[in-house]
């Protein structure tokens, strides 16, 4: 539904979404996030030491508590993993109101936006650090995302803003326009 045109200039339009592996000293945690493709804030996340269609299922339905006014039938772009193609994730995007897309199979270009979030995630933050447990890993993750990504990291793509300043302008201008 997308085609890699994420940004359709406005906010709830289209959200993004994947899991990434963390690890740490006791084992692997799983990180799903949603992010919105025009202000490239990261809405919601979830995480977990197993990595199943109900860590989507919680990010997706913490997305829709924070964005209760987001419209019916936000698009939600994924990979294909099993989580994301499964009959589950149909019936809860169809209760949440959300329209799924896809990418290729084994094309990775397909889901680039929130793959450069885990990239940007790993680089600057995760990997300078070592993780002795999962809940470690969730509570450092979860700070980082929320008190420095999102409201203090400069974001080329919406004119080096943060999510949270870009948001509120787009807010403004659509309240000016009337």
């Amino acid at each position: 539904r997308v085609k890699r045109h994420w940004d359709t200039g406005q906010v709830d339009r289209v959200w993004v979404t994947g899991i990434t592996y963390l690890r740490t000293r006791a084992g692997w945690v799983y990180l799903c996030a949603i992010k919105d493709a025009c202000s490239r804030k990261v809405i919601a996340t979830a995480m977990s030491t197993t990595m199943t269609t109900d860590l989507v299922e919680e990010a997706l339905r913490r997305a829709r508590i924070i964005r209760p006014n987001a419209p019916r039938k936000v698009i939600i772009h994924s990979d294909r993993g099993t989580q994301f193609t499964s009959e589950q994730m149909y019936e809860y995007c169809r209760e949440l109101h959300l329209d799924q897309s896809m990418g290729r199979t084994g094309v990775c270009w397909d889901n680039a936006m929130i793959e450069s979030q885990w990239s940007v995630l790993k680089a600057e933050f995760y990997d300078r650090y070592e993780w002795d447990t999962p809940q470690q890993a969730i509570q450092g993750v979860e700070e980082w995302i929320y008190d420095f990504y999102n409201t203090k990291r400069l974001n080329s793509a919406i004119g080096y803003q943060t999510p949270v300043e870009f948001e509120a302008q787009h807010a403004a201008a659509l309240t000016r326009a009337a």
